[in-house]
């Protein structure tokens, strides 16, 4: 963990970290209640972060008469206080995004579209597909992360929300929506055990892609290191062009290099 840390750089400006920890106001509220989707089922009450963070989980089936646990699909009953705070957390860190998650990833980035690393990735599949010529040949590596959200270690990402220079005040508030969460299972419209996570970020929370967006930093980070240290060297886009190293989409991953023990 110390030197994923280590290799993340500061991006945060006073201005940006400022926007962050403003006052928050009646209308910046209204209108993320507003840009919820009408139809969301609400879970249980609370008056506390950490009683308004508590979901109810419920099986829905995907067929009739289902007969295996596969068959049922879960989806989170939660409570609309804590998504109103998840979703005004939100919209602020997603205006600063582009300044503090690196070009190489455009999911859920503001003004990136995903289409254009897919494009990007097609373009050097088909220049290492045609290169007939020279010593060293170039690989590409994909990588998919399994169950990539369930798998957020919390001091990590707290970590690296602050090396990269978010203000403390936001970071905060951030973690007690991810550390506060719980779960009971409805079952039978009765709520059943007590689940208390120890890592992980809830998926289909406003927050949760932007929190996994920094910790994927770490990876990408790295990667620029050992290319600034030449232990990577990539593949060259064209002659003369420039060199690229990694694509992130999300959780899934493009590593480009060169086809040599070494770099593998």
């Amino acid at each position: 963990m110390e030197r994923v840390i280590e290799s993340v750089d500061h991006v945060v400006t006073e201005e940006m970290a400022q926007s962050l920890v403003r006052l928050y106001t009646e209308e910046e509220v209204k209108t993320t209640l507003f840009q919820m989707h009408p139809s969301k089922s609400l879970g249980p009450n609370g008056r506390y972060l950490r009683k308004m963070n508590f979901t109810h989980i419920v099986r829905i089936p995907k067929k009739n008469d289902p007969k295996y646990i596969t068959e049922f699909r879960p989806i989170s009953l939660g409570n609309i206080v804590s998504r109103i705070i998840s979703k005004v957390l939100a919209n602020r860190i997603k205006v600063i995004l582009p300044n503090v998650i690196s070009d190489s990833q455009c999911a859920f980035v503001p003004d990136r579209n995903i289409i254009d690393n897919t494009t990007v990735a097609f373009e050097m599949l088909h220049r290492m597909r045609n290169k007939r010529k020279g010593k060293i040949g170039h690989m590409v590596v994909k990588l998919d992360i399994n169950k990539a959200n369930d798998r957020v270690e919390w001091e990590f990402l707290h970590r690296i929300m602050l090396k990269i220079g978010l203000p403390n005040q936001w970071v905060q508030l951030a973690m007690e929506t991810v550390c506060t969460t719980s779960y009971s299972i409805l079952l039978n419209g009765e709520p059943i055990g007590f689940i208390t996570p120890s890592r992980g970020i809830k998926q289909g929370d406003p927050l949760s892609p932007y929190l996994f967006l920094m910790c994927a930093e770490g990876l990408s980070s790295l990667i620029r290191k050992a290319i600034d240290n030449q232990h990577l060297k990539g593949v060259v886009s064209c002659q003369g062009g420039v060199r690229l190293s990694h694509l992130l989409f999300a959780d899934d991953s493009l590593l480009f290099c060169e086809a040599t023990t070494r770099e593998c």
